[in-house]
């Protein structure tokens, strides 16, 4: 049971399994709670709520496939109770959400999507010397905030780029993969201190929640950016349209939101917000190698092989 995905990826459980597509883009919650009694594996993408009562009404479910790596849509505590495994796609989302990432960095950094909208909005730009300006890559300091595998990736693409990183995690890497970076481990008041562009790469939890709220962007450089690709709660969308709006913080750039698909208004009236629309893995060949991860999982939970399990 799937939503809102390319058949051609699921070809590989055809012939062991019945599938159940949306007739249309996808699945809504009320169609979802009229089929899943009968469903043994379900398929939601990473924006649907798989909370108690979907699981509950999901009388025969064994396992709950998720298309995404962030599985903070899925009550997984509960599923684990109900005996119902739980997988992600970590590996198909790992690039494509480094990549995008990282040009946000540019993007909102180098004033990309500014010079871009202002052009195609017919309003001039101060072509002088002095007019404005953007903020350099090179040299500056990168802090990573979430030193996964994800973090790691947009490490290697600021390394390339001249950048210093520091970062923090709830444990210190070992040795040989800070020196893989020139990564320093630092706490967070340092990182908030020192960081010339902050990265958010760590998952949703009670712990991350509003993580960056007006407190936070107080201790941040008047000239930082920051950047959030990893998930909207980690980030008090309020706090920061005001410490935009009012000098608090140079920029940011935003490819998730706290209730996305709505995004806070007073963010889109921000020339400072550089917003995507939780495009990480935007491209053809990632949410096909998505769908490849996905299968993998359900046919490996069934016949005995390596799963991406998360409970």
């Amino acid at each position: 049971m799937g939503h809102n995905f390319k058949r051609e990826g699921f070809v590989n459980l055809s012939d062991k399994f019945e599938i159940i597509y949306p007739e249309t883009k996808m699945f809504s919650r009320e169609e979802v709670l009229e089929r899943i009694s009968d469903i043994d594996v379900f398929v939601p993408n990473f924006s649907f709520q798989t909370d108690a009562e979907i699981i509950d009404t999901g009388k025969k479910l064994k396992l709950i496939a998720n298309f995404g790596v962030g599985y903070n849509n899925i009550d997984v505590e509960y599923a684990a109770s109900k005996g119902i495994a739980v997988t992600n796609t970590p590996k198909a989302v790992l690039e494509p959400t480094a990549e995008l990432c990282f040009a946000l960095i540019i993007a909102t950094a180098r004033k990309v999507a500014y010079y871009n909208h202002k052009l195609h909005s017919g309003v001039r730009l101060d072509w002088g010397i002095y007019g404005d300006l953007g903020m350099p890559l090179y040299g500056q300091t990168l802090g990573i905030y979430g030193m996964g595998r994800i973090g790691q990736a947009v490490a290697r693409r600021a390394i390339a780029s001249g950048m210093k990183i520091i970062y923090h995690n709830r444990h210190q890497l070992p040795k040989e993969i800070e020196e893989k970076y020139n990564a320093v481990y630092v706490d967070f008041e340092t990182l908030l201190k020192e960081s010339d562009i902050i990265s958010l790469n760590a998952p949703a939890t009670a712990e991350t929640y509003h993580l960056m709220g007006e407190e936070q962007f107080l201790k941040m450089k008047k000239t930082a950016i920051l950047i959030n690709a990893a998930r909207g709660q980690l980030v008090d969308d309020k706090a920061l349209a005001k410490a935009l709006r009012e000098g608090e913080i140079y920029a940011a750039g935003l490819d998730v939101f706290e209730k996305e698909p709505k995004i806070l208004p007073e963010l889109l009236e921000l020339d400072n917000a550089i917003l995507s629309p939780h495009a990480g893995t935007s491209t053809y060949a990632a949410r096909f190698d998505m769908t490849l991860e996905v299968t993998k999982n359900i046919i490996n939970f069934y016949e005995g092989g390596q799963i991406d399990k998360v409970n």
